[in-house]
């Protein structure tokens, strides 16, 4: 009788070394934020002192980059917070449906981190064109929930709406190939991420005034409640510019030697981008006074602030090349974050918890391409929505429904699992996990209107609870049927 062999499922390639890990992640960081959120930092802060923003945040990131570098390194695989929390909480209890949570809320933050780069390209796009900030159509939508209060959402279409959608489609297509041909190409994109942000530092040092950019108002350090709430602001902001430093946790499957890389990675491209985003901005605030800034960030308008400034150092040509550049920026930002996202739906649906469209590898170029579709897909929905609602939306969900359940997840899996392999371990234990808690749930509640975001929050977390439940009865998973029975016998070999 003829011996039939089972088919092997294609496999991810190990790829990504050191050097493509840190300029993913950089690029990731580094995107449009900083060229755009200037002006929203400082009005937050009403002065030069919103720098404060930029250095308590990157304080913050290294807490939790800590959190990220010793779960990465221990559980290297594709999926990143979906693989770490369902191991921490068990795999077939409770880490079910944590996780499933997590790619649930991803399948909204995700698209929106995605849409902000986008939209915030075409915001500089239209320094060029300022017709394509002319809006075609605004409307704004508001539902009464019983405890939650009143749920808002506004989107708009315009000219700068479809050059964003533009984007999304672009990335998209140049990522619809295999790994190794994508490790030169962010390589190339982080060139361009350099030079622009070298180039502005350059600049701005150049013809640095000193006394214009350390006018600070009066009382502007004075801790009265005002500042506290400023401050909680200018945090939410920062978190954003500085989230991606996890970016290649996302790729743990595809990276060289994951137990030694993926720390280092984390921790070099959170040191680089922090000292760049401090000279570059302290360089601006040198050339453009904090008054003019804070008028932009205000009003909402004219965003594309480096363009100003490079038009105001060397003329008009060096704001053309400018907006250039940061176009290209921003696209890089897309680039690497839909690179990264499109790895966690896939490795969800390998483990069952996830539809199983999403576990289907492309046959030639070996790469989650229904992943990376219903991604992109989403993005353009965002699109439509305003950056500063999809920027303050993408940070409160990712916070209370990510961040802070894995920061407190860390110590769980130390005390659940104290012989668990450990290649990296976090540095002066416990307290970068407490202080990385502590800084999320203070922007989350420190400032005005801070129920907006979290009423979002709450009904995702609702409707994905609700569908988790649906899915486990009919599949007899924790906490019905069999999935009882496994959760039993998982606490007792513990």
């Amino acid at each position: 009788m003829k011996e039939t062999t089972q088919p092997v499922a294609p496999q991810l390639i190990r790829g990504v070394g050191l050097g493509s890990a840190t300029t993913l992640n950089m690029i990731d960081m580094i995107g449009v934020g900083p060229f755009i959120t200037l002006p929203l930092i400082v009005s937050a802060m009403g002065g030069p002192q919103a720098m404060l923003g930029w250095v308590v945040g990157a304080l913050l990131a290294v807490c939790d980059g800590l959190v990220w570098a010793e779960l990465g390194a221990a559980m290297p695989g594709s999926g990143g917070s979906y693989r770490y929390l369902r191991e921490i909480y068990g795999a077939k209890r409770l880490g079910r449906l944590i996780s499933f949570l997590f790619i649930w809320q991803l399948s909204f933050s995700a698209p929106l981190s995605i849409a902000s780069g986008a939209i915030g390209l075409a915001g500089y796009a239209s320094y060029f064109w300022p017709g394509l900030e002319q809006q075609f159509l605004a409307r704004s939508w508001s539902l009464d929930l019983p405890l939650l209060g009143t749920l808002q959402l506004s989107w708009l279409v315009s000219g700068a709406t479809f050059v964003a959608i533009g984007m999304v489609a672009l990335a998209v297509v140049l990522l619809y190939r295999k790994i190794t041909s994508i490790g030169w190409m962010s390589k190339l994109l982080w060139a361009g991420v350099m030079g622009t942000m070298g180039w502005v530092i350059f600049a701005g040092l150049s013809h640095f005034d000193a006394a214009r950019a350390f006018s600070f108002p009066p009382g502007a350090f004075t801790l009265s409640r005002n500042f506290f709430l400023g401050l909680g602001s200018a945090l939410l902001i920062s978190a954003y510019d500085y989230w991606g430093y996890y970016n290649i946790c996302f790729l743990g499957d595809e990276v060289k030697e994951p137990g030694r890389t993926i720390p280092r990675a984390l921790l070099l491209s959170i040191a680089l981008v922090a000292c760049l985003y401090v000279v570059m901005n302290v360089s601006i605030l040198g050339v453009v006074p904090w008054q003019e800034i804070t008028r932009m960030g205000q009003s909402n308008e004219r965003l594309y602030l480096v363009s100003i400034f490079m038009q105001r150092v060397y003329g008009p040509w060096a704001a053309n090349l400018a907006t250039v550049l940061v176009m290209w920026t921003a696209f890089a930002s897309v680039f690497s974050l839909m690179l990264g996202y499109s790895r966690v739906p896939y490795a969800a649906a390998l483990d069952g918890n996830y539809f199983r469209a999403f576990a289907r590898v492309h046959p030639r170029h070996r790469f989650p391409y229904v992943s990376l579709l219903a991604l992109g897909a989403g993005a353009l929905l965002f699109c439509f929505f305003r950056l500063q609602d999809v920027i303050a939306a993408l940070v409160v969900i990712r916070i209370l429904l990510q961040f802070l359940v894995q920061a407190i997840g860390l110590m769980v899996l130390r005390v659940r699992r104290p012989e668990m392999p450990r290649p990296f371990r976090m540095w002066l234990y416990p307290v970068p996990a407490l202080l990385a808690s502590f800084g999320f749930v203070y922007i989350l509640i420190f400032r005005q209107n801070f129920l907006k975001e979290i009423r979002y929050a709450v009904v995702i977390l609702l409707a994905g609870l609700l569908i988790y439940m649906v899915r486990a009865w009919r599949h007899g998973e924790w906490p019905f049927g069999e999935g009882v029975a496994a959760a039993v016998e998982e606490v007792a070999s513990n």
